[in-house]
């Protein structure tokens, strides 16, 4: 079963990316992102990449340029997440055979994403969006747009984000913070998993 829950892996230093990565999908979490703002972060992608590049969807976050995006093509990277919407890094990214989530705020960049042809869009901050924020963005989204609330958001929000439309999550801090073990990473994913496998379909 693959899950709409994103796990983003900010403050990941390479030596521990492969036990961070067995840790979240034997939880149930497949898709994984580094964020470039992290320590060595193409050494971390690289390693997860080699490591269980056939069991999860291995990936980017805070990709701001389409060097970086060349870069993660040439790594054998699944996916392209970013914190805007950059109409040129979404067409790399597609160009280069990528899933690209850019980040959005406004019906003017959901539109303008799902036009460089973006396959989902990441909701970013989602708690200063806000539920009423979403929902009156949603109304005018083309149906099955796949979108993703991003930022403030844990796994007691899961049911009422799901109830507004929202497809998928991505949890940074909640699930990952630098200091944390393998065994705890998943043990918080078991708690995401849980809580999503719990919403109705």
């Amino acid at each position: 079963m693959s899950r709409n829950i994103i796990a983003i892996l900010r403050g990941l230093h390479p030596d521990e990316a492969c036990d961070m990565t067995d840790a979240l999908v034997g939880a149930g979490i497949t898709r994984i992102e580094v964020p470039l703002n992290s320590p060595d972060p193409y050494d971390s992608i690289a390693r997860m990449i080699e490591h269980a590049g056939d069991r999860a969807l291995i990936g980017a976050g805070t990709v701001l340029d389409t060097d970086a995006v060349a870069r993660l093509a040439g790594l054998g990277a699944g996916m392209v997440v970013s914190p805007d919407c950059n109409l040129q890094v979404i067409a790399a990214t597609k160009a280069a055979g990528m899933l690209s989530f850019p980040g959005v705020f406004t019906a003017t960049e959901c539109f303008a994403a799902l036009r460089a042809g973006a396959d989902g869009l990441k909701f970013f901050p989602a708690f200063k969006l806000g539920l009423d924020g979403y929902k009156a963005l949603s109304a005018v989204l083309p149906k099955g747009t796949d979108s993703y609330a991003v930022g403030g958001v844990g796994a007691d929000d899961f049911a009422a984000w799901r109830a507004a439309g929202i497809a998928g999550f991505g949890i940074g801090s909640e699930l990952y913070k630098p200091g944390l073990d393998a065994a705890e990473v998943g043990r918080r994913a078991a708690v995401m998993v849980a809580a999503y496998d719990a919403l109705p379909d």
